[in-house]
């Protein structure tokens, strides 16, 4: 039964014996020139398109209600916020640890109501932790929830109030995707300038290639106006930006009532179908 399982879902066996590399990439490239044809054509689009990006007041209003409306969205996969955030942290210290840097200072990019903060005192007790959002409701509520947690700056205009080379790892989640896409390369540099030389940047983002994924933002309130970034893209801008080695990797393919299948996760990061992938970079020495 689980070998039977293990080929249907995702196709964990099949896709590595029956397919190629150079025809998954075939057919992913496909998929995306049908997402440029439609759009040129005026079809409807798989992905919904920015309007105007989300404001401070939006971030503002949303954050309330944010810790529940995340649960609900979630719901189908059997997990809660909690999971996703620590998976994301986890990830994050698996990153640091086969890099060998030195995480004592940890700056995390759109830190939102603070749902990452009890993972990172986990995997990083000793760590010093900024959390920078343009919400400032969103801060607030991150303080009332936590405390004790450590330094709060909210980012405003275009700059990260920082100084140059201060923090050896750069953390963000499900962040840029609400930035305007004009305005990426921008805030990579910013975030660049505030690493310290061979520090790294993590960029956590919704893979546009999970049709569950699209699904899930297109059905969220306060996915209204997210645009959806493919993992070549951000990998892109990251050069763009000056970051050097950079590459992005896959992961969450598993929903919780195939848990068991978990520990195979590390080994499909090439496999562009999960539900987010990771996109890491390192600046210079």
């Amino acid at each position: 039964m689980r070998c039977f399982l293990k080929a249907r879902w995702l196709g964990l066996s099949s896709w590595k014996m029956q397919l190629k590399h150079s025809t998954l990439s075939e057919r992913l490239r496909h998929h995306e020139c049908r997402l440029v044809a439609s759009q040129s054509a005026g079809e409807p689009r798989p992905l919904r398109e920015a309007g105007s990006d989300m404001d401070r007041a939006e971030f503002d209003r949303f954050a309330d209600a944010y810790y529940e409306q995340h649960r609900d969205n979630v719901a189908v996969t059997g997990e809660s916020p909690e999971y996703f955030a620590e998976y994301k942290i986890r990830q994050l210290r698996r990153i640091v640890d086969n890099q060998a840097i030195k995480a004592s200072r940890i700056w995390d990019f759109g830190s939102g109501i603070g749902n990452s903060i009890p993972f990172f005192r986990r995997y990083f007790p000793d760590a010093a932790l900024t959390s920078s959002d343009v919400s400032e409701r969103s801060l607030a509520l991150s303080r009332e929830r936590y405390p004790q947690s450590g330094n709060y700056v909210r980012i405003e205009d275009d700059h990260i109030p920082s100084e140059d080379d201060a923090v050896d790892v750069v953390f963000s989640a499900c962040v840029f995707h609400h930035i305007p896409h004009g305005e990426h390369v921008m805030w990579l540099e910013e975030l660049y300038r505030i690493t310290r030389p061979g520090g790294i940047i993590a960029v956590f983002e919704h893979n546009p290639l999970n049709p569950l994924t699209v699904r899930a933002v297109n059905t969220c309130p306060f996915d209204v106006n997210a645009k959806l970034i493919l993992a070549h893209t951000l990998t892109r801008r990251l050069a763009a930006a000056g970051w050097a080695a950079c590459r992005a990797e896959y992961n969450l393919f598993f929903p919780r009532r195939l848990a068991w299948l978990r520990p195979w996760e590390e080994r499909l990061g090439w496999l562009p179908l999960g539900a987010q992938y990771v996109a890491t970079a390192r600046k210079p020495a």
